[in-house]
């Protein structure tokens, strides 16, 4: 059953609350949903609370292919990259204990899913559209905003994914405030989760 966080909110969690959390996590923690969603900085601001590592599936993509996400993209298809996607990730959950940003389409390629919801916890950042056009709107480094409007390409990925997404163990929306507080409401959602 998914663990949905809209439905709590009690006083922030003290530090020793927050390391005693930490200590029962047994698994990776990996962020999944839409691109702009704040899944690396989420995810930088929940590793250094729970006290744990933090890497970006991404980065880690980019740095073994040595080309950039839109560089794949462009050069060899949608379907390399996610076949190369899904190897990352499955290295990345057997070397990480921490926390694992993933780009927003790995949660909903079925093998890459069902390996993240096998050996890991799943958490799922929702995001309005608005939320979403205003954050990718600082970056040009979306391949798939790149020709069309970035708000019915963003709402049209979010309807196709949604299934996908809302297969996560845990949903936490993310929209106002800053991205400390998503973090924060990401551990208690694992506590009661666990």
């Amino acid at each position: 059953m998914q663990e949905d966080a809209t439905t709590h909110r009690a006083a922030r969690p003290t530090d020793a609350q927050i390391a005693g959390i930490a200590r029962r996590i047994d698994r990776p923690v990996v962020l999944v949903g839409l691109m702009g969603a704040g899944k690396s900085t989420v995810g930088r601001k929940l590793a250094m609370l729970l006290g744990k590592s933090f890497v970006d599936a991404d980065e880690e993509i980019e740095e073994a292919a040595q080309l950039s996400i839109a560089e794949i993209f462009s050069e060899f298809g949608e379907a390399y990259f996610r076949d190369g996607e899904r190897r990352v990730i499955a290295r990345l959950i057997e070397e990480h204990d921490g926390i694992i940003a993933t780009g927003g389409g790995a949660f909903v390629n079925d093998e890459t899913r069902a390996l993240i919801l096998d050996r890991a916890i799943a958490v799922w950042i929702d995001c309005s559209i608005d939320t979403l056009v205003e954050r990718t709107s600082r970056r040009n480094t979306r391949p798939l905003l790149r020709d069309g409007d970035p708000r019915e390409i963003l709402t049209h990925l979010r309807r196709d994914r949604e299934p996908a997404y809302a297969q996560a163990h845990i949903r936490v929306p993310s929209d106002d405030g800053p991205h400390i507080e998503t973090a924060v409401a990401i551990i208690e959602a694992i506590d009661r989760w666990l």
